[in-house]
């Protein structure tokens, strides 16, 4: 499915959630959710900075046609009042967050399943891949790079999540998320799904894993990444440039690039079947070579 370069007010996006309440599971550092749906290949899908596994719902659904999906939340995720000293529940950095991947794979049983990241959960499953190879069979990252680069409006975000308690209905501060789509959207079900999603993580949390990316870097690291790996971007993606994310997959020994045409940061969301088209026969890819 391709949408129209303006989406429509009329076009109709709706989102069953799940009506079974998340498995939390308590790994060493805090309590994480999960749920499980579909059934066949084993897929964790790892969500992003905010929003948490709710925002990955429709992903979700739409991959468990075809496999055994465990959409997994974050540490921090359950807690909208963690303030910026993080405490005991959130990870310092992206390799703690690698570690609970570890320990969370461990948990569920899973014998190295694929793995999946959008964003922030791109970033942490490229961690996780370069510190732990052999736990993963195959690798899908959407929006990600192996450093990230400050902008003036992630530092701006940051400062002001820092500072300022802020309502979720802000015109003001909802208008960075437009920012995520590549363009400035058509109001309507998709903006506001987003834009719920995202409030439900907390400001400090936000803002520690923004302090986070930018300390991140990856890239002397990704020679340890030697299982199959898809680079899927945006390509109006103006959070992480499509062509910084193609010189992600060209700095991965057995990378393939996906461009998504006319789509932004949340193309999973807003072009969900060709990200899933792409991550098939990825899969299909990896299981030939088996």
């Amino acid at each position: 499915m391709r949408l129209a370069a303006k989406w429509r007010p009329d076009w109709t996006w709706e989102v069953e959630m799940a009506t079974e309440p998340p498995e939390s599971i308590l790994l060493e550092g805090g309590w994480v959710d999960v749920l499980k749906l579909g059934r066949g290949r084993p897929v964790l899908l790892v969500p992003g900075l905010a929003g948490g596994w709710k925002l990955l719902w429709p992903l979700a659904q739409r991959l468990a046609r075809y496999f055994e999906v465990h959409l997994c939340g974050l540490r921090g995720d359950r807690d909208p009042w963690i303030g910026l000293d993080g405490g005991p529940g959130v990870p310092l950095d992206l390799c703690e967050y690698a570690n609970d991947l570890k320990e969370l794979i461990d948990r569920l049983g899973l014998s190295a399943p694929a793995v999946m990241g959008v964003s922030f959960g791109g970033a942490v499953a490229l961690q996780f891949a370069a510190q732990y190879p052999e736990s993963l069979s195959a690798l899908m990252v959407y929006g990600a790079d192996s450093r990230f680069r400050t902008s003036l409006a992630s530092t701006i975000a940051r400062r002001v999540l820092e500072r300022y308690p802020l309502p979720s209905d802000s015109p003001f501060v909802n208008q960075f998320f437009h920012l995520l789509y590549g363009r400035k959207p058509e109001p309507g079900p998709v903006v506001d799904f987003v834009i719920e999603r995202i409030w439900e993580t907390g400001q400090g949390v936000m803002a520690r894993r923004l302090a986070q990316l930018e300390s991140f870097d990856l890239s002397d690291q990704l020679w340890r990444i030697d299982v199959p790996t898809l680079v899927q971007a945006g390509e109006r993606d103006v959070i992480v440039p499509a062509s910084r994310q193609l010189m992600l997959a060209d700095s991965i020994a057995d990378a393939r690039f996906q461009a998504i045409a006319d789509s932004g940061h949340i193309g999973f969301l807003t072009h969900t079947a060709e990200v899933v088209r792409g991550v098939r026969q990825h899969l299909l890819r990896v299981g030939a070579m088996v």
